[in-house]
């Protein structure tokens, strides 16, 4: 178990910065910004008001905004109290809302102008902070109280699944694991230098990961409400950004830019992706136009197993998502728990200390998340179908749900999209399988190809297929259906599938 004397404490940290580089930016978006003398203070402020309103350590304050200082701020306040925040998505339906407030226990809920808009009526009775006037809610006279001992234990954070239906589950991470993230970014270039600059949103894990560092060592966040492409540019240029974290479907839609090779990158050290299946040729063109290296992360936001892939160091295995983290153990197992062979699909397991606490209020959806090896050990499950290769390196071959049984054979959608993706004009691809009466299910194609004829493309997909792997049908969208962080919503696909098959 980790100890007090081993986990970073990262409130201590923004005190220390705030003591040490006073005049030096901690949190910039659009025109706000705070140094790190004036970030510290606000969220000492805020914290001794929340702290003056009940919060103590072990309990739980939500929000659910867009990226904002404040937001930035609201983070660290928290975290001076040792409670834990619960950032929840503003995407949400009403009713997830209402379901993820109860279940975190949030004695308060910030909410900005349009969660207010949104999810007023599901959250009228609870304590709400209006963020866009925080000035107004600060209780000048509030004390803030001594720094907690820290409790390595202890929930840093909650952060609630992306399922697209029924209740999210609230994903428990303590600060040990926390600590392990932001420890562990150090080999990754993050000092006192590092101006990163984030367009996901601060309730996703995937913007954590590089945000939490950049703050824990010194550095600067520049932070966009909303990602686009030409300001995500121009702010890149103008704070000599040196870190970011993009999901694929952002870095598409930078290197489209046709303005793209008019700004000046070269302050660029590093840059991270993870969150969605990141193509080889994508990671290819990357590397070629974009100074920096490229890290391509895989994991899940419950921990468990998390693999690394230097793009920049292994030109040759782009089509890979990497090898695991130090300190992490993977195993690829069939259907009956028996480990496979190199080169052979299976479902992938793992273990390592960066693994959550669980999920909150639910020890059964916990227990039902690790599958437990002969001799008795616990492997955290992913749902993920890869396989290892002899050097060890991954290839996500589909999530297991998205696998599709079709007659018998085993399908994998990524196959189909690898060879749709080469034809000429296919953009955007991802293929489901829907109900067929002939072989069970059957694969259909959604494609993003402007101008193309849809039966053509099937026709030249399926030259490139085996047998059983052809496509019944092609539809051809403007654009594929997104979650907040670039994952495409295949059950959006499955669902609104209207043409038959047979």
């Amino acid at each position: 178990m980790n100890t007090s004397r081993d986990c970073f404490d990262f409130p201590a940290a923004i005190a220390r910065h705030a003591a040490e580089r006073s005049a030096h930016i901690a949190v910039r978006c659009g025109p706000h910004s705070l140094d790190w003398a004036g970030f510290a203070a606000r969220a000492d402020r805020v914290a001794a008001t929340l702290a003056k309103l009940g919060t103590a350590p072990g309990d739980t304050v939500a929000a659910i905004a867009a990226s904002c200082v404040d937001y930035a701020v609201l983070w660290a306040a928290v975290l001076r109290l040792r409670a834990t925040i619960a950032p929840l998505a503003p995407s949400s339906t009403p009713t997830q809302i209402s379901a993820m407030v109860a279940d975190s226990g949030a004695r308060l809920v910030f909410t900005d102008a349009a969660a207010r808009a949104d999810f007023g009526e599901v959250l009228a009775g609870r304590a709400l902070v209006d963020m866009d006037a925080l000035d107004a809610w600060i209780d000048r006279d509030a004390e803030l109280p001594p720094l907690a001992p820290l409790d390595p234990d202890a929930a840093f954070n909650i952060i609630y699944s992306s399922g697209t239906t029924g209740t999210p589950k609230g994903i428990e991470q303590s600060a040990a694991m926390r600590s392990l993230h932001i420890t562990g970014a150090r080999q990754l270039g993050y000092d006192e230098n590092s101006v990163t600059l984030l367009s996901t949103p601060l309730y996703s894990n995937t913007t954590l990961v590089a945000f939490l560092p950049t703050l824990a060592w010194g550095g600067t966040a520049v932070l966009m409400a909303k990602f686009n492409a030409l300001e995500w540019l121009q702010l890149a240029q103008a704070n000599r950004v040196t870190h970011t974290m993009l999901v694929p479907v952002q870095y598409r839609r930078l290197l489209a830019e046709p303005r793209f090779d008019e700004f000046d990158l070269s302050s660029m050290q590093m840059k991270f992706c993870t969150s969605a299946p990141f193509p080889a040729e994508l990671k290819a063109e990357v590397l070629r136009r974009m100074p920096g290296g490229l890290v391509e992360f895989f994991g899940m936001t419950e921990g468990g197993v998390s693999f690394v892939f230097a793009a920049h160091l292994f030109p040759d295995k782009l089509h890979t998502v990497g090898r695991p983290s130090e300190g992490h153990a993977v195993r690829i197992i069939d259907e009956a728990g028996n480990d496979v062979p190199p080169g052979t699909p299976g479902e992938i397991v793992g273990q390592s200390p960066a693994t959550m606490s669980g999920y909150r209020n639910r020890p059964d959806l916990t227990d039902a998340a690790y599958w437990t090896a002969p001799d008795g050990s616990k492997w955290l499950r992913t749902g993920d179908i890869g396989r290892l290769d002899e050097d060890g390196f991954l290839t996500l071959m589909d999530r297991a749900k998205d696998m599709i049984i079709s007659g018998g054979f085993n399908i994998y959608p990524s196959d189909l999209e690898a060879v749709l993706l080469a034809l000429p004009g296919v953009r955007e691809a991802a293929v489901v399988g829907v109900a067929s009466q002939s072989w069970g299910e059957t694969p259909v194609a959604f494609v993003v190809a402007p101008g193309a004829d849809s039966e053509a493309l099937r026709l030249a997909a399926n030259a490139g297929l085996g047998k059983t792997q052809r496509l019944a049908a092609l539809v051809l969208l403007d654009e594929l259906p997104r979650s907040h962080i670039g994952k495409v919503l295949k059950r959006e696909l499955r669902d609104g599938f209207k043409g038959s098959v047979a």
